[in-house]
């Protein structure tokens, strides 16, 4: 199934910027080097003013949780995050956000921007979270600390103005994958009733052989051959690919039963493209509500583009729209 078009001309040009600076593929490099490109890459510039960021560090995970299969942490592990507060009524809804990066890149600074935007334009507190990566903490670590997050959120929201009863999980790639599985572990484990989940161009699977990966096996922005040493640097061995906590689409029907209503963002020149679908088309069979946008023109990492193209910027108000809308 092709779902795309021509790339978006302005795309087009942040693409040949990216190429032009000769930088080789994420899995060509090592991972110390990955880690500094991307942060020059997605160093914040100039975004929307907040009325309030502040940075904190929360109590990580100290023993094994449930439902994941985990090991356990060491106590006194602790979660860095970054609250982003408008100038908006209180109490507000707050989005519980994780950045992407393939579980192995990927800082609070790198989704900046993309929280300011989704901060401002939804008028809801986003709390961004820089949870432990791969490879020195394989799945499920990135996930218990997302889980110990949403807790704390429930928890707190009030201190910072936020409403507990008005949670969102939301992410792009790999970061949506962490906000999907936290939504089916809340939903499993009796956790906190989620508003929405925001699922930005998901990884949802781990199989390579969709129609989207061979069409975009080269990128751009995101190749095959990225997307198969990301996930061999998150898990801990391929048995842990059929782990539904590691990849959402394997969930089973009871898992997705009552599991909170999605938005759902996929663009027609990124490899993910089919298992974001997949995974839009299985929570509404589920009869779970899903608010699915698809940008045919647009490649993988799109809301990072916000500022440089108009349709990024379009695509970026219809997720800001999206947590605003009510359920």
């Amino acid at each position: 199934m092709s779902t795309r078009t021509d790339l978006d001309p302005e795309i087009e040009r942040v693409v040949a910027a990216f190429r032009e600076q000769a930088v080789p593929e994420w899995h060509a490099m090592s991972i110390e080097s990955a880690r500094r490109v991307e942060d020059e890459a997605f160093a914040p510039g100039a975004p929307p003013s907040i009325d309030l960021v502040r940075d904190l560090a929360i109590g990580g995970p100290e023993r094994r949780s449930p439902g994941v299969a985990g090991t356990p942490e060491t106590a006194g592990s602790r979660v860095p995050i970054r609250i982003y507060r408008p100038d908006v009524d209180r109490p507000a809804s707050v989005l519980l956000f994780f950045h992407g990066g393939g579980w192995v890149l990927g800082t609070l600074d790198s989704v900046d921007e993309t929280c300011r935007h989704l901060a401002e334009g939804a008028g809801t507190i986003v709390v961004s979270i820089a949870y432990r990566r791969a490879p020195e903490n394989p799945f499920p670590a990135a996930i218990d600390d997302a889980w110990c997050a949403l807790r704390w959120v429930g928890e707190n929201a009030a201190a910072f103005g936020g409403d507990p009863a008005r949670v969102s999980v939301g992410g792009t790639s790999a970061g949506a994958n962490l906000a999907a599985a936290t939504a089916l572990r809340a939903r499993a484990f009796d956790g906190p009733d989620l508003t929405r989940q925001l699922l930005a161009y998901p990884i949802t699977d781990y199989p390579f052989d969709t129609d989207s990966y061979e069409e975009n096996a080269d990128g751009p922005l995101l190749t095959r051959a990225d997307m198969q040493w990301f996930w061999a640097q998150y898990l801990r061995s391929p048995v842990d690919g059929y782990n539904p906590f590691a990849a959402p689409l394997r969930a089973p029907p009871a898992l997705l039963d009552g599991v909170a209503p999605a938005t759902v963002l996929t663009a027609g020149f990124d490899p993910l493209r089919d298992e974001g679908y997949a995974y839009a088309e299985r929570l509404d069979r589920a009869g779970i509500a899903v608010d699915h946008h698809h940008y045919p023109d647009l490649p993988h990492g799109f809301l990072s583009f916000t500022d440089e193209a108009e349709r990024a910027d379009r695509a970026m108000r219809d997720a800001a729209r999206s947590l605003r809308s009510p359920v």
